[in-house]
């Protein structure tokens, strides 16, 4: 939900989407604390939940359609939202409303917390569909991470001095590793932005009934997670959708990452665990040249906590 004044459904999205969905019976803003975000949830006159999403420029709203269009569908029903209808004219889009709470606003026990992992390690797998990969795919994520480690002059410039010459040294190293390893990463479709935020959890689940998580041999499902927010979704290597996993909730919880991996399925490969923590040391740097111009102080609070954990020697506390 947006901090500070609340932001009003236009009245042409308004217009457009009754036009789908019949006479809207209450609208709520729901936007994230930036002033870029621009969502809302409403509900329609048969209290059936809708969002309306505006995206903040052409290249996140096609990048959306597109996500929901083609990769998607994989993840089956329920596990993220439906797309109803778009307004390429107002970069809009019409989603239909999956239950849940965001894991980073829940205290979750250990048992929920893993299989809220484990749920999205194989949601994530079906969502990056390398079998299936085009050949203009496999182009483009290669591409992607050739811009994102040419990137990191551009981001070390703009965080001044936020950045001491060792940890500047450190980011210009991880880009030329990366660099090294473009040719050895899977590429995938990736979420782009996937993080505890971005995952809603619903449980525990009714007793008796059967619900399809995944679990550990032995262990029973507790509830059932869900994702959402895929303007950021593109062809990628596969890895990129770990670092803000490992940047954030993975750290000092080892049974979450060891959850997630299983639900995905496989390992990192050899070149993976070489390129994640080179990956998070661009991150911060991204967070760093970012964070403090926007306001966003959590973003500006992970950068500098990641820069802090690889320059302590924690390299192998992210894989």
């Amino acid at each position: 939900m947006s901090h500070g004044h609340v932001k009003t459904l236009p009245p042409s999205l308004r217009v457009w989407a009754e036009r789908v969905v019949g006479p809207l019976s209450a609208v709520r803003d729901a936007s994230h604390p930036r002033e870029t975000s621009r969502v809302w949830d409403v509900t329609g006159s048969r209290g059936r939940r809708f969002f309306i999403k505006q995206s903040a420029s052409a290249a996140l709203y096609e990048r959306e359609t597109f996500g929901y269009q083609s990769a998607v569908p994989a993840l089956g029903f329920g596990r993220a939202p439906r797309l109803v209808e778009t307004d390429a004219r107002q970069l809009a889009l019409l989603l239909t409303a999956v239950p849940g709470t965001p894991v980073s606003r829940l205290t979750l026990p250990g048992p929920e917390h893993r299989s809220a992992h484990r749920q999205f390690g194989a949601l994530l797998r079906r969502l990056h569909g390398t079998d299936k990969m085009p050949g203009a795919g496999r182009r483009e994520a290669r591409d992607a991470l050739e811009r994102l480690a040419d990137d990191a002059e551009y981001h070390l410039a703009r965080a001044g001095d936020l950045m001491s010459e060792n940890r500047r040294a450190l980011v210009r190293r991880s880009a030329d590793h990366v660099r090294k390893l473009t040719d050895l990463l899977a590429p995938a479709h990736i979420h782009g932005d996937a993080q505890e935020r971005n995952a809603l959890w619903t449980g525990p689940a009714v007793p008796g009934q059967r619900v399809s998580a995944w679990p550990a041999p032995g262990q029973s499902a507790s509830g059932q997670l869900a994702i959402i927010d895929f303007e950021r979704s593109r062809y990628a290597p596969a890895v990129q959708d770990f670092v803000r996993l490992a940047c954030g909730p993975w750290q000092d919880r080892d049974d979450l990452r060891a959850a997630f991996f299983q639900g995905y399925g496989r390992p990192l490969s050899d070149a993976e665990r070489q390129a994640l923590p080179c990956l998070a040391a661009l991150d911060a740097a991204s967070c760093l040249a970012y964070g403090p111009d926007h306001g966003e102080h959590d973003v500006t609070a992970r950068g500098l906590r990641t820069l802090a954990r690889l320059e302590s020697g924690a390299w192998g506390t992210f894989v």
